[in-house]
């Protein structure tokens, strides 16, 4: 990192789309001088433009321009294109300079993208987040970082502005090995829960008190509040994640786990449900969707 205090770093985004977007204004809302990549899938960037932050049209200009680099893409095949295209990051990087990675991406690549990184005089850091686009408005969202430790505490301030809850994971990596993890056991339980309601919709069960019972049984927790809006009313609006980047979500984690030699039988299952689903026409439902996509029947969109 180089020598100026972290107050007076410039920080440059690329990903300006929902998450994104938020960790942007959060940024700009605790003083740090901003810029981002101009692309066609940023959200309105009006507000970010006004308030002073400036717009690159390639990601080596930005990198000259910045000393922080946050990228917040869909996965690893954006990272990557980002930082090893022509006219890409790694072109314009400058010493010293840090690229926090708060994309879902599979840790194999993280590890070799952390290398070229440095190779280019950079440092490198992966910070996946979780929670949601409302929690990303608000600065609230949760953080597992990989990396060096002394750098995590260096660059704590510039994190603790658009996240609440922020762990350290180990090193360079394991930011997105704990992020694999975390999205396997949510998006796992979410294709259970869906998949349950849906049963629960066609055996005639009344949605309330299904509900009631799963949240004074094991049913209770976090997914079943997201889930529960959309399964009483049809409400998803709580739970904005699409079923295409669930899909590629666990995707990923069943390639880390064959890296790993790890057992995956559960989430190649759901992977398969996933699967079914984007390729029928529904890659852009939300999770909590698949409710009335599954209670159509057994493989509903082949008919």
């Amino acid at each position: 990192m180089n020598s100026k205090p972290l107050s007076e770093q410039r920080v440059g985004m690329i990903g300006i789309g929902l998450m994104g977007h938020g960790i942007a204004s959060s940024i700009q809302r605790a003083g740090w001088p901003l810029s981002f990549l101009d692309h066609l899938g940023n959200q309105p960037v009006d507000e970010l433009v006004a308030q002073g932050a400036v717009p690159f049209t390639e990601g080596a200009d930005l990198a000259h321009h910045s000393d922080i680099i946050i990228i917040c893409v869909t996965g690893t095949p954006q990272v990557e294109a980002v930082l090893f295209h022509e006219g890409g990051v790694l072109q314009g990087i400058q010493p010293g300079t840090v690229v926090i990675d708060c994309s879902t991406a599979i840790p194999s690549s993280t590890v070799k993208v952390a290398e070229a990184v440095e190779a280019a005089g950079g440092r490198f850091v992966d910070a996946p987040m979780t929670r949601t686009p409302k929690e990303a408005a608000e600065g609230r969202l949760n953080l597992i970082v990989g990396g060096d430790h002394d750098l995590y505490e260096t660059l704590l301030p510039l994190l603790q502005s658009y996240a609440e809850n922020i762990k350290h994971a180990g090193p360079v990596g394991a930011g997105h090995t704990l992020k694999l993890l975390h999205n396997f056991v949510s998006v796992g339980f979410s294709t259970v829960m869906a998949e349950a309601a849906a049963c629960a919709e066609r055996g005639g069960v009344d949605a309330k008190v299904l509900i009631d019972v799963l949240a004074q049984g094991g049913g209770a927790g976090t997914v079943l509040d997201r889930l529960s809006p959309y399964i009483l009313s049809h409400d998803s609006s709580g739970f904005r994640f699409s079923i295409a980047n669930a899909h590629k979500d666990m995707e990923y984690y069943v390639a880390m786990a064959t890296d790993l030699d790890a057992t995956r039988k559960t989430a190649s299952n759901i992977v398969q449900v996933l699967d079914e689903a984007e390729s029928s026409g529904f890659a852009q439902a939300t999770v909590p969707e698949l409710v009335s996509i599954l209670a159509r029947g057994n493989r509903p969109w082949a008919s």
